[in-house]
């Protein structure tokens, strides 16, 4: 007698009842709908307000801003030999207006490369103005002495920042703070000297440092904004100053992107395998899902209107020590008013609770639409996978202000559109093929805008393996 005979059960005994797998064949089964690992929380589609953007653009207006060329400088190398690209020069405000490619090619070549190792001084407090200092590779500590004799740091200086003055292209001057290399430094130098005889022998380099000498001092606040002149605190009847509030002539424009992709189902599934569950439906749900996943990555990553390539580079920090610490969150509380929330990959919020826990640190805990999530200062510290992380192991941090209302971050997408399954979102019917293949067109139209620089503000080079 065999194991398969239906009389007999496994273990020897007679069967008694009719099998659960016999059973199985003659019932229906309790099902799940498909279900897809990629679907993560989208905080940064929950939080971002939309606004509705007719005629496929929004345009930023802002006021007139004469603080420009301010950014970074890129490099390139040979084995261990730096140079600076020429036009990237442009990014020093001395050298915002010069374009002639010969001289900025002149001025590369005589920038000479030092190394530093960590502690040594690149710039001493006191020294006379007479160089300029490109940060290749590294990071170095900006300090100053504070009002007790103490040691206060202004700032962090990493790959791409420079530390210039109009005062170079003068003989007086003294800085007036300290530049300490914390890691092995990669400095290219500028000085007076060599500046002063590449005029000599160069008419449009010579003609550009005689306009900035005699160029007027232009009136603006602390942001770099044209000033509105205004008279407060006066008596009697003195001359009030007259005045305007000048916009910039070529404000940026947002277009509206999209992520659109064909969905494809068979005429037969969709008329025999309906029940329980209707097949269109559950294809559609799940691409929808996957269009809005790439939506997100793209708000994060996109170049051209992305969150982490859109943050003005006087917003864009770096770490003191490398990990994620209090002070450097703090740091970019600070530079911002009524900050909404942080956003960070959930490995960056795990290395930042370490060094919470080795200061002794617990931060609280905020509730964001019913879920509970770490907080610091009150601020939510939402997690978001779509920021990337290096292969130095190394990602980033973002805060931002939002709303129109607030000059903070918004979300940009169409009015109703054809066909709108979800706001931004349509599925339109593209007919059946000859091979009975129904086709529909999925499309999401979506961008971001940063209404004014401080509403987002980024923590770069965030180190995570400590």
């Amino acid at each position: 007698m065999t194991v398969t005979d239906p009389d007999v059960s496994l273990n020897g005994h007679a069967q008694l009842s009719l099998s659960t797998k016999a059973a199985r064949n003659l019932a229906t089964t309790t099902k799940s709908e498909p279900q897809m690992q990629g679907i993560s929380p989208r905080w940064l589609l929950r939080m971002l307000p939309w606004v509705e953007v007719s005629g496929g653009a929004y345009r930023v207006n802002q006021r007139l801003t004469y603080t420009v060329g301010d950014g970074r400088v890129e490099f390139t190398n040979i084995g261990a030999q730096v140079r600076v690209i020429p036009q990237e020069l442009r990014e020093l405000s001395l050298l915002r207006d010069l374009d002639d490619e010969e001289t900025l090619g002149a001025l590369a070549d005589r920038f000479a490369q030092q190394e530093f190792a960590p502690g040594d001084i690149v710039i001493r407090s006191g020294d006379p103005i007479d160089r300029i200092c490109l940060i290749a590779h590294g990071k170095a500590d900006k300090v100053a002495t504070g009002k007790y004799g103490d040691k206060v740091v202004l700032g962090v200086l990493a790959d791409g920042d420079h530390v210039s003055h109009h005062d170079v292209i003068g003989s007086g001057g003294e800085w007036d703070f300290t530049v300490i290399a914390v890691t092995a430094c990669t400095v290219l130098t500028l000085s007076r000297r060599a500046l002063q005889d590449l005029a000599e022998l160069s008419d449009p380099l010579r003609a550009h440092l005689e306009w900035l000498r005699a160029r007027p001092t232009l009136s603006q606040n602390k942001h770099g904004e044209a000033a509105i002149e205004l008279s407060a605190g006066h008596s009697g009847e003195p001359e009030l100053p007259g005045t305007f509030v000048d916009y910039q002539t070529s404000p940026r424009e947002y277009e509206l992107s999209v992520a659109q992709t064909v969905l494809r189902v068979h005429s037969r599934v969709a008329d025999l395998y309906n029940h329980p569950m209707n097949q269109t439906e559950q294809q559609l749900r799940l691409t929808v899902e996957a269009l809005r996943e790439r939506q997100e990555h793209e708000l994060v990553n996109n170049r051209e209107f992305g969150l982490l390539h859109n943050a003005d580079l006087k917003h864009r920090l770096h770490t003191r020590t490398g990990p994620p610490t209090p002070d450097d969150l703090d740091e970019l509380l600070c530079r911002r008013r009524k900050s909404r929330f942080f956003l960070a990959h959930p490995r960056t919020i795990a290395a930042f609770g370490r060094e919470c826990t080795k200061r002794g640190i617990y931060p609280t805990t905020a509730e964001v639409d019913g879920s509970p999530v770490m907080a610091w200062r009150g601020v939510p510290i939402l997690p978001c996978d779509k920021i990337p992380v290096t292969e130095t192991n190394t990602s980033s941090i973002l805060v931002m202000r939002v709303g129109e209302d607030d000059q903070g971050v918004i979300g940009l997408r169409p009015p109703a559109l054809p066909d709108e399954f979800e706001p931004g979102l349509n599925v339109r019917f593209m007919g059946v093929n000859e091979k009975a293949v129904i086709s529909y067109l999925v499309s999401t139209y979506f961008s971001a805008a940063v209404l004014v620089p401080d509403a987002l503000g980024v923590l770069d080079n965030v180190e995570l393996g400590r």
